[in-house]
């Protein structure tokens, strides 16, 4: 956005100088003489005016102030004003000598008449021509410069400010994916466009909400038919029970999931101090007690803010996954500056990577037919990722080489643990 901002104040900045400066280039050459012929007329009407009252009663110009001298008046000549103001001479009366010089500050010029008998008649006249030489004309364009950037620059951030509006919004999105609300003030565009936002705001919840409403439906509404199905399996020889039995909890276990992700995609609560070096450890624990092959790794006694229920729930979904389908875990925890990095490797197949972009969608599975073979409703991963961004962490999913499957998970402003927690990891949350 600040490069948007710069390119369109650059460019009015750019416009206005080429055009201040051609003007000003125009009018340096079209007034480059140093009188004009309707003044230069004038002052040699004057000058002949002069040059008849000294020749008529010379006591009586001097009294009336006219100067009248021994010598032409002191200055370098201007050749081109002698020149020009001559010609005026020759066209209203008659042809005298003339000289016409500068002063030495430059800006006056001083007219000088042969009167003859050692006599010249000294007067002023107006200098018209523009102020001359390359210093002049670079301070007039810097002024130039300086007045149109400070313009340039205003006139850009207004242009750019429902860009940035817009930019500011989404990056204000929060972790459920909501826009906040934006107030409707200022000019009329930036007006609209907080409403467009507005508006898209309250679309996107609403379609959440819906979406959300629609699974925990589906998912409690499975149950009653469920019920009615396991009492109906009882009466089932055995060879068929058993296989009935194992459906409808694959099923009973879709619905739990699916209710589950309903409620951390719409949970808010759980902002707490929490021992993540110690929940790790109990959850490696819990998940080798299991049957399952997992290891800790370095664990140092870090803590993070969030909800220790609901990140042990995720942090188990993830070990149990690597666990399960990396034939083994390996978990470890380091500090990276303020953040807590937690590392989970296996030793599986891994993803291929056409499909990794895909880990975290409802009910993904890279093979099928595991789904035979390993109970699961596909949902952990997603309940997992839910809730880690919930608490501001993030998690990537990486193939290893030759094997294997690497899960980082980021945690923001990771303190060291001062204390150990308690017996029940549940209750880490203090």
């Amino acid at each position: 956005m600040k490069s948007l901002g710069f390119r369109i104040a650059a460019l009015l900045i750019l416009a206005i100088v080429l055009v201040v400066g051609l003007a000003t280039v125009a009018a340096l050459v079209a007034f480059r003489h140093p009188l004009p012929e309707t003044a230069a007329k004038s002052v040699a009407q004057q000058i002949h005016v002069l040059a008849n009252l000294v020749q008529q009663d010379g006591e009586a110009a001097r009294s009336a102030g006219v100067d009248i001298r021994r010598k032409p008046a002191e200055g370098p000549v201007d050749r081109a004003a002698t020149m020009f103001l001559t010609r005026a001479l020759e066209n209203t009366g008659p042809a005298d000598r003339v000289v016409v010089t500068r002063e030495p500050d430059g800006f006056v010029l001083t007219a000088s008449l042969d009167l003859g008998g050692g006599n010249w008649l000294v007067t002023r006249m107006p200098d018209f021509s523009p102020p001359n030489g390359w210093p002049s004309f670079a301070m007039w364009i810097l002024l130039i410069v300086a007045g149109s950037t400070v313009i340039s620059i205003i006139a850009a951030a207004k242009i750019t400010r429902p860009l940035r509006l817009i930019e500011s919004a989404v990056a204000a999105v929060g972790p459920d994916g909501m826009l906040p609300a934006v107030p409707e003030i200022g000019a009329s565009e930036v007006r609209a466009t907080a409403r467009a936002l507005n508006r898209l705001s309250r679309r996107l919840k609403s379609a959440m909400e819906s979406r959300m409403r629609l699974v925990a439906a589906a998912g409690h509404d499975l149950r009653t038919p469920m019920t009615r199905m396991r009492l109906r399996v009882e009466f089932l020889p055995d060879e068929d029970r058993e296989k009935w039995l194992a459906d409808l909890a694959e099923l009973d276990q879709i619905a739990d999931s699916a209710i589950c992700l309903v409620r951390e995609e719409t949970r808010s609560d759980g902002h707490e101090p929490v021992p993540l070096g110690d929940l790790l450890r109990s959850i490696v624990d819990d998940t080798a007690l299991a049957g399952l092959p997992v290891e800790a790794g370095g664990i140092p006694p870090l803590t993070v803010t969030g909800g220790a229920v609901a990140l042990r729930r995720a942090l188990t979904n993830l070990v149990v996954n690597a666990a399960t389908h990396g034939g083994g875990a390996l978990v470890s925890l380091e500090r990276h500056g303020t953040q807590a990095v937690i590392t989970i490797v296996d030793n599986g197949p891994g993803i291929p990577e056409d499909l990794i972009g895909q880990i975290f969608e409802p009910f993904f599975r890279v093979d099928i037919a595991r789904r035979k073979t390993i109970p699961g409703a596909g949902l952990g991963m997603v309940i997992a990722r839910e809730i880690i961004e919930r608490f501001g962490g993030t998690i990537t999913v990486a193939n290893r080489v030759p094997h294997g499957l690497l899960q980082t998970i980021i945690f923001p402003h990771a303190e060291v643990t001062e204390r150990q927690c308690p017996a029940n990891p549940a209750e880490c949350s203090s």
